[in-house]
């Protein structure tokens, strides 16, 4: 496996040497490393702190070329059936994710019920026609069988003209590699000369990181100095023996020459020959590479190019010499005494060459030639005294071609003097087809540059992230954050080691790319399934029923997300999912992230990154977080889940049900524009908090107060996580847990702590008072000072009468719900549940808190729909609960 790269240079301009830096080399970094060492940057964090924006991902079509599957959509190749697997079926490819195709077997039309997915490595593919030949059985899936009474004629008819998959990508070294995973450490091409497209000289790859590749000439064996970096898509790349094959020369560059013999030169290209014949790159390596066009220059004709010297500069150029239909050179304009010419072999769709005028009319001040006399370049006067001629303005295709970029957008770019580094870049203007940049992190002037939007060395927002490529981040950048663990004390965050990302790194595999094993299908959120005492039934509800396919570590990411944001504690999640960890697992950390009270925790979470390992990872979650096993999985829940959760005790689940833990508030919190002032903070202080105590005693100590303030959000959640048990079917509990009072975030709302039974409770509202300014902000009942608290006899409880079930709530649908509330003197909120589509599950899982938020009412009422509510968690737990 190829070692991670811990210095990934690039290149920011096409057709431009990495050895012209001019001696500055050095003046770009030399404030780099005042950065904070083991910073984090985060780009979500600065985008949205800043309010910036990203360039659109459909703007840098080189990377989305390199991320497509060398299958194809509509590609048909043959299948095994799953019920007889000694059988076949012709399938088509739906769509594809790495090594994994969607596929639907032929005969299914546009239904997808059927729709499948399957890894290019480990499904029994083959290409169309391999069961003629091997004699093997045609036959299709037994829910279509009767559809065709003729399924020969069905085959020729869909066959007719589609495209069938290649044998060599269901077999041999290609199998399940997309393009650029074809490209390894050691792979041989050969490089066009810059000065001269008639020479070319044999190069090997030294890392390949998403199809950036790091070339070293063949002959200079550990000497780095001369390395180039070119994006495999870039036209000077050829595969070995191109140039031979078409009679050109194969000689190293003019700069190189001198260093070794002729013969050593030589015996270096001989030996690439023979490792090449070893190790061959595969010729589908280049089916992406553009066909050039043919040109219209002549030699003498003035035009203007972005200087691949001094790339912040557009100057005149002239063309000085025509090769061939594809290539000509153009030099820059000198009219010194003793001019020193720079070249540069171009061709119709090189980057940066401009029709002459094009800088007046877009506004953008044009270099002069070095010599020149005159304060007051003009393009008229200049041709008239040089006797040239402009080139003509067909000479130059899509020259107002801009592919959505727009100003202040930001991006991933390559520091055009020191192309062994990508920083973060903001867009500062855009002209027709040019970009101008700013890079952050690297001194002015040279933090400044002209790039053309069909350059491959600018990059989408998160590329290097996705490469584990180092990015150069802002020196003073809103979201630099430390890679720091949980702690349990709300401390200011303290720095700890960087744990650098492995993510999509390409690697020689025997078992596949580096897209195959890391790459799953779908993860299911399963709604129905227990949702535990951590998360929000009904926010799970609204949670796409599934995420994916892609990179095992994305998918897993966005899950777990959405996990956080359906807590009714989000920093509680966060600090549960750091314990979920096996030390056989293939790890990958991802810092992930929770608001909550005007406040942001963050946490580095420990993510699977292989496919078999993620339905063990998500058991492991799910039992953490104390629901049902299959709440989220690889497995769909269609109908009934395998736990029977539905009907079960909950206990079954809820290992701390009853229990009281003590904790501490996670550290790495910072507030927010939106965190509760310190005013009304204080204002807490006049609130007290009624709190049973084992002893049956009443504590008016204030909510506020020191010793109750540490464990304030503690105790709230573990509130919530009682209250949440006995919403969904748990056994009924003693009176002897605490309540505490919970105030409302200012940034979401808060379902924390649940109703109390009534008949344990005891909830009473005579005498009850609210002002209306605090009325939103109280999750449990408080109660001034002066008012008494007085629990109410059991036999007043009984007045109503017990309600008797003809069915188990669990099973009553949204209908039987709004039936029930209407026979009861809540009828005027029936409707409620109607169009929120409450059915039984969800009934039971109802507590004050929210019945107060989701349905928008006052305490008074929502106090007496709980009070209905609780009648039928009573009767459950007698009639149905054992």
């Amino acid at each position: 496996m190829q070692s991670r790269p811990q210095d990934r240079p690039l290149v920011l301009s096409a057709g431009k040497s990495n050895s012209l830096t001019n001696g500055r080399e050095d003046q770009v970094h030399s404030d780099v490393d005042s950065t904070e060492e083991g910073a984090y940057f985060n780009w979500e964090e600065y985008l949205e702190e800043t309010g910036a924006t990203a360039a659109p991902h459909s703007a840098f079509k080189h990377v989305e070329i390199s991320l497509q599957s060398s299958f194809q959509p509509g590609m048909k190749l043959e299948v095994a059936n799953k019920s007889s697997p000694d059988t076949y079926w012709v399938a088509t490819i739906i769509t594809t994710c790495g090594q994994l195709l969607l596929l639907r077997f032929s005969g299914y039309g546009d239904d997808r019920k059927a729709d499948f997915w399957c890894d290019v490595m480990t499904a029994e593919l083959h290409p169309v026609g391999w069961c003629a030949q091997n004699n093997k059985t045609l036959q299709p899936p037994e829910a279509i069988k009767e559809k065709y009474t003729d399924w020969t004629d069905f085959l020729i008819q869909d066959l007719t003209g589609s495209r069938t998959t290649p044998a060599n990508l269901l077999e041999g070294p290609l199998r399940g590699k997309n393009t650029v995973d074809l490209i390894v450490g050691g792979s041989m091409m050969e490089v066009r000369d810059l000065t001269d497209p008639s020479l070319y000289w044999a190069v090997r790859v030294i890392q390949n990181i998403g199809g950036r590749l790091c070339l070293r000439y063949v002959g200079l064996h550990d000497d780095d100095a001369h390395d180039i970096w070119l994006f495999y898509l870039d036209v000077r790349l050829r595969p070995l023996g191109w140039a031979q094959e078409n009679c050109l020369e194969l000689r190293p560059p003019g700069e190189l020459h001198g260093q070794k013999s002729a013969n050593e030169w030589h015996d270096a290209l001989e030996a690439a020959w023979s490792e090449a014949r070893r190790n061959p790159l595969p010729l589908e390596v280049f089916k992406d590479h553009a066909d050039l066009t043919k040109h219209s220059f002549s030699a003498g004709m003035k035009l203007e190019m972005v200087s691949p010297w001094e790339p912040l500069h557009i100057c005149p150029v002239s063309v000085t010499q025509v090769y061939n239909e594809h290539y000509f050179q153009v030099t820059v304009d000198d009219l010194s005494p003793e001019p020193k010419p720079l070249s540069l072999v171009c061709h119709a769709e090189s980057l940066g060459i401009l029709p002459v005028q094009w800088c007046l009319k877009n506004g953008i001040g044009l270099q002069r030639p070095r010599g020149c006399l005159s304060q007051d370049f003009d393009w008229a006067d200049y041709l008239k005294q040089s006797g040239t001629e402009a080139a003509p303005d067909a000479c130059f295709p899509g020259v107002r071609l801009s592919r959505g970029f727009a100003k202040d957008m930001w991006l991933e770019a390559v520091n055009p003097i020191k192309p062994a580094e990508v920083c973060v870049a903001q867009i500062t203007q855009v002209r027709g087809r040019l970009l101008w940049l700013k890079l952050e992190g690297l001194p002015m002037p040279v933090s400044e540059c002209i790039v053309d939007v069909q350059s491959m060395d600018i990059f989408p927002v998160g590329w290097c992230e996705a490469n584990a490529y180092h990015l150069t981040p802002p020196l003073k950048p809103a979201c630099m954050y430390p890679s720091t663990s949980f702690a349990l004390t709300l401390a200011p965050p303290q720095p700890a080691e960087t744990v650098p990302l492995n993510l999509c790194q390409p690697v020689a595999m025997d078992t596949g790319s580096a897209n195959g094993r890391y790459c799953c299908s779908r993860i299911y959120v399963n709604h129905r399934c227990f949702s535990g005492p951590y998360l929000n039934k009904g926010r799970i509800a609204e949670l796409p029923q599934a995420v994916g396919p892609g990179k095992c570590t994305l998918v897993l990411k966005e899950v777990l997300s959405m996990l956080i944001n359906a807590a009714y504690k989000p920093g509680r999640v966060l600090r549960e999912l750091q314990e979920v960890e096996d030390q056989q697992w293939d790890c990958h950390e991802e810092t992930l992230k929770a608001k909550y009270k005007g406040k942001t925790y963050r946490s580095s979470i420990r993510i699977v990154r292989l496919a078999e390992q993620i339905p063990d990872f998500c058991r492991k979650v799910c039992a953490k977080l104390q629901c049902c096993p299959n709440l989220f999985s690889p497995v769909q829940v269609t109908d009934k889940c395998p736990e029977n959760c539905s009907i079960q005790t909950k206990t079954k689940y809820t290992y701390y049900y009853g229990k009281k833990r003590k904790l501490s508030k996670p550290c790495g919190a910072e507030e927010s524009l939106e965190a509760t002032p310190t005013r009304r903070r204080k204002k807490r202080k006049a609130i007290f908090v009624q709190k049973k105590r084992r002893s049956s005693t009443v504590d008016l100590t204030p909510a506020g107060s020191p010793q109750n303030s540490d464990e304030d959000d503690d105790e709230d959640y573990l509130m919530m996580q009682s209250g949440s048990e006995e919403g969904t079917g748990s056994e009924p509990r003693d009176d002897r847990t605490d309540t505490s009072s919970v105030e409302t975030g200012s940034t979401r709302p808060r379902r924390a702590v649940t109703l109390r039974r009534a008949t344990h409770t005891g909830i009473v509202t005579d005498g009850l008072e609210v002002p209306d300014n605090r009325r939103r902000s109280t999750r449990s009942l408080s109660y001034n000072q002066g008012n008494k608290y007085h629990p109410p006899k059991r036999e007043e409880m009984q007045e109503e009468g017990r309600l008797v079930l003809e069915r188990n709530p669990l099973e009553w649908s949204v209908q039987d719900v709004v039936t029930f509330i209407t026979s009861t003197d809540c009828a005027a909120l029936a409707s409620i549940f109607q169009e929120q589509d409450i059915d039984g599950q969800a009934l039971l899982l109802l507590t004050l808190p929210t019945v107060q938020e989701c349905m928008e009412l006052k305490l008074g009422p929502a106090i007496k729909l709980c009070h209905q509510i609780e009648r039928v968690k009573v009767a459950f737990y007698a009639q149905y609960a054992n």
